[in-house]
């Protein structure tokens, strides 16, 4: 009996000892994916009836497809620094489009999501566009580079490829110049993301891995076996353009499941504004286009992908936004979110399941360059509030109801546009004291917020 009772006792201690294994959380991978430019009607993923995209397809069937994803600005260099660090443009101090010689910068002092998971053991890579420096800072030591920001491995341009997508000639790797690449940008970018993945990065450790494609951002240059697929169309080159994004995305998809990671890779495509018409970009039906606060400035493609914690073939109406990245590569890691600044996105894991997220802090929107009439934004549930350059004159639209922003509601709903208008003035104040504010008033100075830009 005693033989027995201690064979039990073994028989126990070897299930608890294999439970224990089992339930230890293996660290997921995480991918995101960023295309420039891309607008909400760009893909046929998510209604446009030429453009291909198997790719986008994929993920959408494998994982889910977000019907109300924004990027946090309507330009690209505030909203990558939002995806980066889950603070809002103005907060962060990347305020800005930026090029030429301007102050302002992605600052040391911001945390990123891949310096926060460097720390507990990831190994980090970015290619592509970067855009987080004005272009006298790019590659210079003396200003915050990628390594800066948590990458152990980089090869990145400071805006978009040039001269055009095809055989660029300003990649930059881990601070060399490259020199001139032979082929287009979205398989040069993809492919440096493949050869990280297959003969640099440790496969005993996890990683994060930001891919951030320059299509389909001008000057467009597009291969002709994904341009001859839409011949006889005027915006063929276009069109074809964001094929050839999605045959990047394919070969990043191909080269996880090669690897044996995808099981446990969550993956996060997006696009950093809205469309530019006269390239062939399209909203979707949406009002307004990049550097608006209307929605088709500031919602973009959104999927998502993470087998077993996502359900594949979803759909979700559950509004994310980029700064959103930040706080769900934490919580996916159990760890909590910096106590010494202020955070602006939340852990949209329940919302790629579906499910409501609790936000403290409204989805918030200003575009340095924009008209003047619509200048900030701000969502709380159903309701969007746009204000103009003086915060005087308010547009209220129901977003559920009214996707396209036809009927605005600000005059005959007084007491709801008052009670979203004293919010947003008050979260503008906060915003606005914490962030480099010195940076902006000396460009307020120079263009009144209306000054001819150069993108």
């Amino acid at each position: 009996m005693r033989d027995r009772s201690k064979k039990v006792f073994m028989t126990l201690l070897a299930f608890c000892a294999v439970c224990l294994a089992h339930g230890k959380p293996e660290r997921p991978n995480i991918v995101v994916v960023v295309a420039d430019d891309m607008g909400w009607g760009d893909a046929g993923t998510f209604g446009n009836e030429l453009i291909q995209t198997p790719n986008m397809d994929r993920l959408a069937s494998e994982g889910v497809k977000l019907t109300q994803c924004y990027s946090a600005c309507g330009v690209c260099s505030p909203s990558r620094s939002a995806i980066l660090t889950g603070r809002t443009p103005y907060r962060n101090g990347v305020y800005r489009h930026l090029s030429g010689n301007g102050p302002a910068y992605l600052r040391a002092s911001e945390i990123t999501y891949p310096e926060r998971l460097k720390e507990i053991g990831y190994e980090t890579c970015h290619v592509g566009k970067w855009h987080l420096l004005s272009k006298n800072q790019f590659n210079k030591p003396e200003f915050p580079q990628p390594g800066d920001h948590g990458y152990d491995y980089w090869m990145y341009t400071h805006n978009n490829a040039e001269p055009s997508h095809k055989n660029p000639v300003n990649f930059v790797r881990n601070g060399v110049p490259v020199g001139k690449l032979e082929g287009y940008s979205a398989q040069l970018v993809a492919g440096e993301a493949v050869h990280w993945l297959q003969n640099i990065h440790d496969p005993k450790k996890p990683f994060v891995l930001t891919v951030w494609f320059h299509e389909p951002h001008s000057p467009i240059a597009t291969d002709s076996r994904f341009q001859s697929l839409y011949k006889g169309h005027k915006n063929s080159k276009y069109m074809g353009n964001i094929t050839q994004m999605d045959h990047g995305l394919g070969m990043v998809l191909d080269a996880l499941d090669k690897a044996g990671v995808s099981e446990n890779t969550l993956v996060f495509f997006t696009s950093d504004n809205g469309p530019v018409p006269s390239y062939g970009g399209s909203s979707g039906g949406l009002r307004g286009n990049k550097r608006s606060e209307y929605e088709g400035g500031i919602r973009v493609p959104g999927l998502a992908r993470w087998p077993g914690k996502i359900k594949p073939g979803s759909t979700s109406d559950v509004p994310v936004i980029g700064s959103d990245v930040f706080s769900t590569a934490l919580a996916v890691n159990g760890l909590s979110l910096p106590s010494d600044r202020t955070i602006d996105g939340v852990n949209m894991l329940p919302a790629l399941n579906g499910q409501p997220v609790e936000r403290r802090i409204p989805m918030f929107w200003r575009t340095h360059v924009s008209k003047p009439d619509e200048r900030v934004a701000m969502r709380i549930g159903d309701w969007k509030l746009i204000g103009d350059e003086t915060l005087t004159h308010f547009q209220l639209y129901n977003i559920p109801k009214d996707e396209q922003e036809k009927n605005d509601l600000a005059a005959k709903m007084p007491e709801k546009t008052e009670e979203m208008k004293k919010i947003l003035i008050r979260l503008w104040a906060d915003i606005e004291a914490e962030g480099p504010r010195e940076w902006w008033e000396s460009d307020r100075q120079k263009s009144r917020f209306g000054g001819k830009m150069s993108y």
